[in-house]
């Protein structure tokens, strides 16, 4: 039997080593994808609106497929679930190549989909499965260990962006392109589109070496928790949907969540462009400011999964999604050098958000959890749909002023920190228990 000094049951500590890596991979994709909006802006000369539908598209996948992965967890394992979505993501990441070739925009946007799709069932199967791999008491914080090896992912992707990808764009602008002959403009788009797809072909290959992993190892049987609703997670969708909707930390999780992934996905999305506009650098020099952003991401998601075991997740929440939003108003108002380093702050914040809350919104669902995960990244559409909001505000009113959107995404997240904070059973001491459970697993 496991006891509560275990952070991860014993024989679940291979899988738990498998599934970080996956945490990594989806970290690399995403943040390689980011850059992508300021791409397809630049080599097929259209609007930052028009080019938001790369986020449309990939976190469209992540709201059409968390479901679906949602059924084949429930009715196979999450190790199924896992390599379906591994396959999946394999074949998205391979279709760039033909893209490339089509030169064509919509191709593209079907590579993302496909590829995104495949991550939306791989990301839906693995959080839970790491809820699940020991203790509920302090299973918000191993979420937190596991997805703090996200941002090792995000720092390799959006390295592999600025040296792979934005150095090989030509320095044409839209006017200029639009005068060259058709030939010359083909030639200049061609190479610029194999320097897209490089990067994502050669991680196809990464992905397939997961998959033989994890097809390898042997998965320990899912064990039931000892939540009630675990006696009742067979009882068809429509009975656990209504429970969890009657779940009012569930429920205020799934709003919590979209505005978090929205604010998340325009900070780092817009990046490139609020450094171009308002400090004049040019591609190259502006995603080295991604990329310190992930880099302050990596070291504070490590810092906020230590920090957990002595403040409460929620308290925390609170204050670094308060904080962020100051960040994200300074930099709109005061459009600079500081403010392209607030935005680099902003990542610090980012950390713990995105597994605390979805730890916290999963926390006694039991056998529920299998359908409230897919429903928890359903909310990766706030990805698809505020980038493009703060696309029409770009060109309306410039990357500075449009990151007053990030900011009041952020709020809703400060509002669930605090309204956990106010309903939990435990009160204002139940983080001494937490903390003492820490210590004893260290």
């Amino acid at each position: 039997m496991p006891t509560r000094r275990e952070f991860v049951h014993r024989d679940k500590l291979l899988p738990f080593i498998l599934l970080v890596c996956c945490f990594a991979a989806w970290g690399v994709v995403a943040t390689m994808t980011d850059p992508l909006v300021q791409v397809f802006s630049t080599v097929f000369s259209m609007s930052t609106l028009q080019a938001s539908l790369v986020q449309f598209a990939y976190y469209g996948a992540y709201f059409l497929l968390a479901l679906p992965a949602a059924f084949i967890n429930q009715r196979y394992s999450y190790k199924t679930g896992v390599l379906v979505g591994l396959g999946l993501a394999i074949v998205g990441a391979l279709l760039f190549y033909p893209a490339s070739l089509a030169m064509t925009y919509s191709l593209f946007l079907l590579a993302l989909f496909t590829l995104a799709g495949g991550l939306a069932i791989l990301e839906t199967s693995a959080n839970p499965f790491v809820i699940s791999m020991g203790p509920e008491g302090n299973a918000t914080r191993r979420l937190n260990l596991a997805q703090a090896f996200n941002p090792v992912g995000t720092n390799i992707g959006v390295l592999l962006a600025a040296t792979l990808i934005l150095p090989n764009l030509h320095a044409a602008s839209s006017a200029e392109r639009a005068a060259m002959s058709q030939a010359e403009l083909l030639a200049i788009r061609s190479g610029e589109l194999q320097a897209v797809m490089l990067p994502y072909v050669g991680f196809a290959f990464v992905l397939l070496a997961i998959w033989i992993g994890i097809a390898l190892t042997r998965m320990p049987t899912q064990e039931k928790t000892e939540a009630p609703a675990a006696q009742s997670g067979h009882d068809g969708f429509p009975a656990v949907f209504k429970r969890l909707m009657r779940n009012t930390h569930y429920r205020w999780g799934i709003v919590a969540l979209f505005f978090y992934i929205a604010a998340q996905t325009c900070t780092w999305t817009f990046t490139i462009q609020y450094a171009q506009q308002t400090t004049g650098a040019d591609h190259a020099t502006a995603g080295y400011y991604l990329q310190y952003s992930m880099i302050v991401f990596l070291v504070a998601r490590f810092v906020a999964t230590w920090a957990m075991g002595y403040v409460r997740p929620s308290i925390l929440l609170a204050l670094l999604g308060a904080t962020a939003t100051g960040l994200c108003f300074y930099a709109a108002f005061a459009p600079g050098l500081s403010g392209v380093w607030a935005l680099v702050a902003v990542s610090a914040c980012l950390s713990l958000m995105f597994p605390t809350i979805y730890g916290i919104a999963l926390m006694g669902l039991g056998e529920d959890a299998k359908f409230a995960a897919g429903g928890l990244v359903m909310t990766l559409l706030g990805g698809a749909l505020m980038p493009m909001v703060q696309g029409a505000a770009i060109d309306a009113f410039g990357a500075a002023t449009s990151f007053v959107v990030t900011g009041v995404c952020f709020l809703p997240v400060v509002a669930y920190g605090l309204f956990h904070l106010s309903t939990s059973k435990a009160g204002l001491f139940a983080f001494r228990s937490s903390a003492r459970q820490v210590a004893e697993a260290l």
